[in-house]
């Protein structure tokens, strides 16, 4: 088969379309033939060296793929072959057939296309666990996404709203922020200043019951200034840094939750458990005229340099694919 791999630590050039085996499914596992794969920033941190994948994964790219289920590992009767899955993985979605645990594979929900289904399964997993468990969102309530351009923050926001919840968003550019405003948030644009300030001026001064942040570094003050009394702060990923100084005097003077997790390093069973709620409470949500991913654009898999570079560039609003199904003969 055909597939990506990164030939060294680098920048988008290292990817490399090479010849693999193809796999075999052990016990509990399906092989799928790819339709379309996501493209997300772990994938850009593995590419880099700064996110190494896990120790006995397969060095081929892709968290997240959809296509066709063509053979059962042992003891797996469901989903039977044949069946079209969007699934969650451990690595090897940047290729032709992919292994994933059947307990990760989702049905796909009607009238989403195999393309737009690829770039479902991280989010709803990270959305749910983050955005619903551990943040509580809850209707009538008020949640600060950050990067709501990205893919997950375009898909937070229809989520969000989806279930009676206000939606403050930050984006980059009067053109971005635009969109959003579209979609039904208040958009902040941050190249303009602080957030703070905006965000409790919208909020009549309470600010919002949770934040889900992306950025990390100095934006965590901003965002305890901004959160109402026994808000929720979820970190997703931090890039404008790891580290933040944290006024404790003020979690503790409004019992905040400062909360956080990461998906791929979670044992087998608690993401077998997430996608059982994740199929229970979000993907009835899902399909036109209801909540539906956001496609920025799709690239050929031959192409994914080009992908990385578009995402890494900020071009992106939505999500970006790489369209496996496309390769030549």
């Amino acid at each position: 088969m055909k597939a990506i791999v990164a030939s060294q630590p680098g920048g988008p050039e290292v990817l490399r379309l090479t010849d693999r085996e193809r796999p075999e499914p052990g016990p509990g596992e399906v092989l799928i033939a790819v339709a379309a794969a996501g493209v997300n920033r772990p994938d850009i941190m593995q590419r880099s060296g700064a996110l190494p994948a896990p120790p006995g994964v397969t060095d081929v790219l892709g968290l997240e793929v959809c296509g066709t289920v063509i053979a059962l590992g042992e003891g797996v009767e469901s989903p039977a072959p044949g069946a079209t899955v969007m699934a969650l993985l451990n690595g090897g979605g940047y290729a032709e057939y992919a292994i994933a645990s059947a307990a990760l594979c989702l049905p796909v929900p009607e009238g989403i296309s195999p393309t737009e289904a690829a770039v479902l399964p991280e989010g709803l997993f990270t959305l749910w666990h983050n955005l619903f468990e551990r943040g509580r969102l809850a209707p009538g309530e008020t949640v600060l996404i950050h990067g709501g351009a990205s893919g997950i923050g375009t898909l937070g926001i229809q989520l969000a709203q989806a279930v009676g919840a206000q939606v403050i968003t930050t984006a980059g550019g009067a053109e971005k922020c635009a969109r959003l405003e579209a979609m039904g948030a208040r958009a902040i644009d941050y190249r303009k200043g602080p957030h703070a300030a905006p965000v409790l001026e919208l909020t009549g001064g309470r600010g919002v019951e949770v934040v889900l942040d992306i950025t990390g570094g100095e934006a965590l003050a901003q965002n305890l200034d901004c959160l109402a009394p026994e808000g929720r702060h979820v970190s997703l990923s931090f890039m404008a840094g790891p580290q933040a100084q944290v006024d404790l005097s003020k979690v503790m003077r409004k019992g905040l939750w400062l909360t956080s997790s990461t998906l791929r390093p979670k044992p087998a069973h608690e993401k077998a458990r997430l996608a059982r709620a994740v199929t229970r409470h979000l993907l009835p949500l899902l399909g036109p005229g209801k909540v539906a991913p956001v496609l920025s654009r799709s690239f050929p898999l031959a192409e994914a340099a080009q992908a990385h570079r578009w995402l890494e560039g900020g071009e992106n609003f939505g999500k970006v694919a790489l369209d496996v199904a496309a390769l030549p003969d």
